[in-house]
């Protein structure tokens, strides 16, 4: 399953960087995390793990370990999946007039055929209305310097 959702941040991409490397700070825009730790001891680059709690329907269901695959700042973020969730979530920073072009894909699949089908199409909906609301928050989250 993909879905995709872009924004615009006001400022340039070294500072929307910046600010989704701030780890920990990620639950306070990313609406379906309810915690974020960083499981290495390095905090960036490739290789770096994180620990994800998340919640589904608002409620905290299970924490999910990503790791960072995918490193070109301040241009893309890859994370892969590292649970029983499969696939990459990529944040891609396009300068563009007055600040940052932010795009969000996740490309997210269950290891239980048919089922696992079954339950992200009936998720999709919800995810996309997640994302979109973290892409709002961002946007008041991030602070022109």
């Amino acid at each position: 399953m993909r879905v995709e959702t872009s924004t615009h941040l006001p400022v340039p991409p070294e500072d929307a960087w910046r600010t989704l490397l701030r780890w920990e700070e990620q639950s306070e825009w990313i609406r379906d995390a309810d915690s974020v730790r960083v499981l290495t001891e390095h905090r960036e680059g490739l290789g770096v793990r994180i620990a994800v709690r998340n919640r589904v329907f608002n409620v905290p269901m299970f924490t999910e370990e990503l790791e960072v695959t995918g490193w070109d700042p301040p241009r893309r973020l890859q994370m892969t999946h590292m649970s029983f969730i499969h696939g990459t979530g990529t944040w891609k920073l396009d300068p563009e007039a007055g600040g940052t072009r932010f795009r969000w894909v996740e490309d997210v699949s269950l290891p239980i055929r048919g089922l696992g089908e079954i339950a992200l199409w009936v998720y999709r909906p919800f995810l996309l209305h997640l994302m979109r609301g973290a892409m709002r928050d961002l946007r008041a989250f991030v602070v022109p310097t």
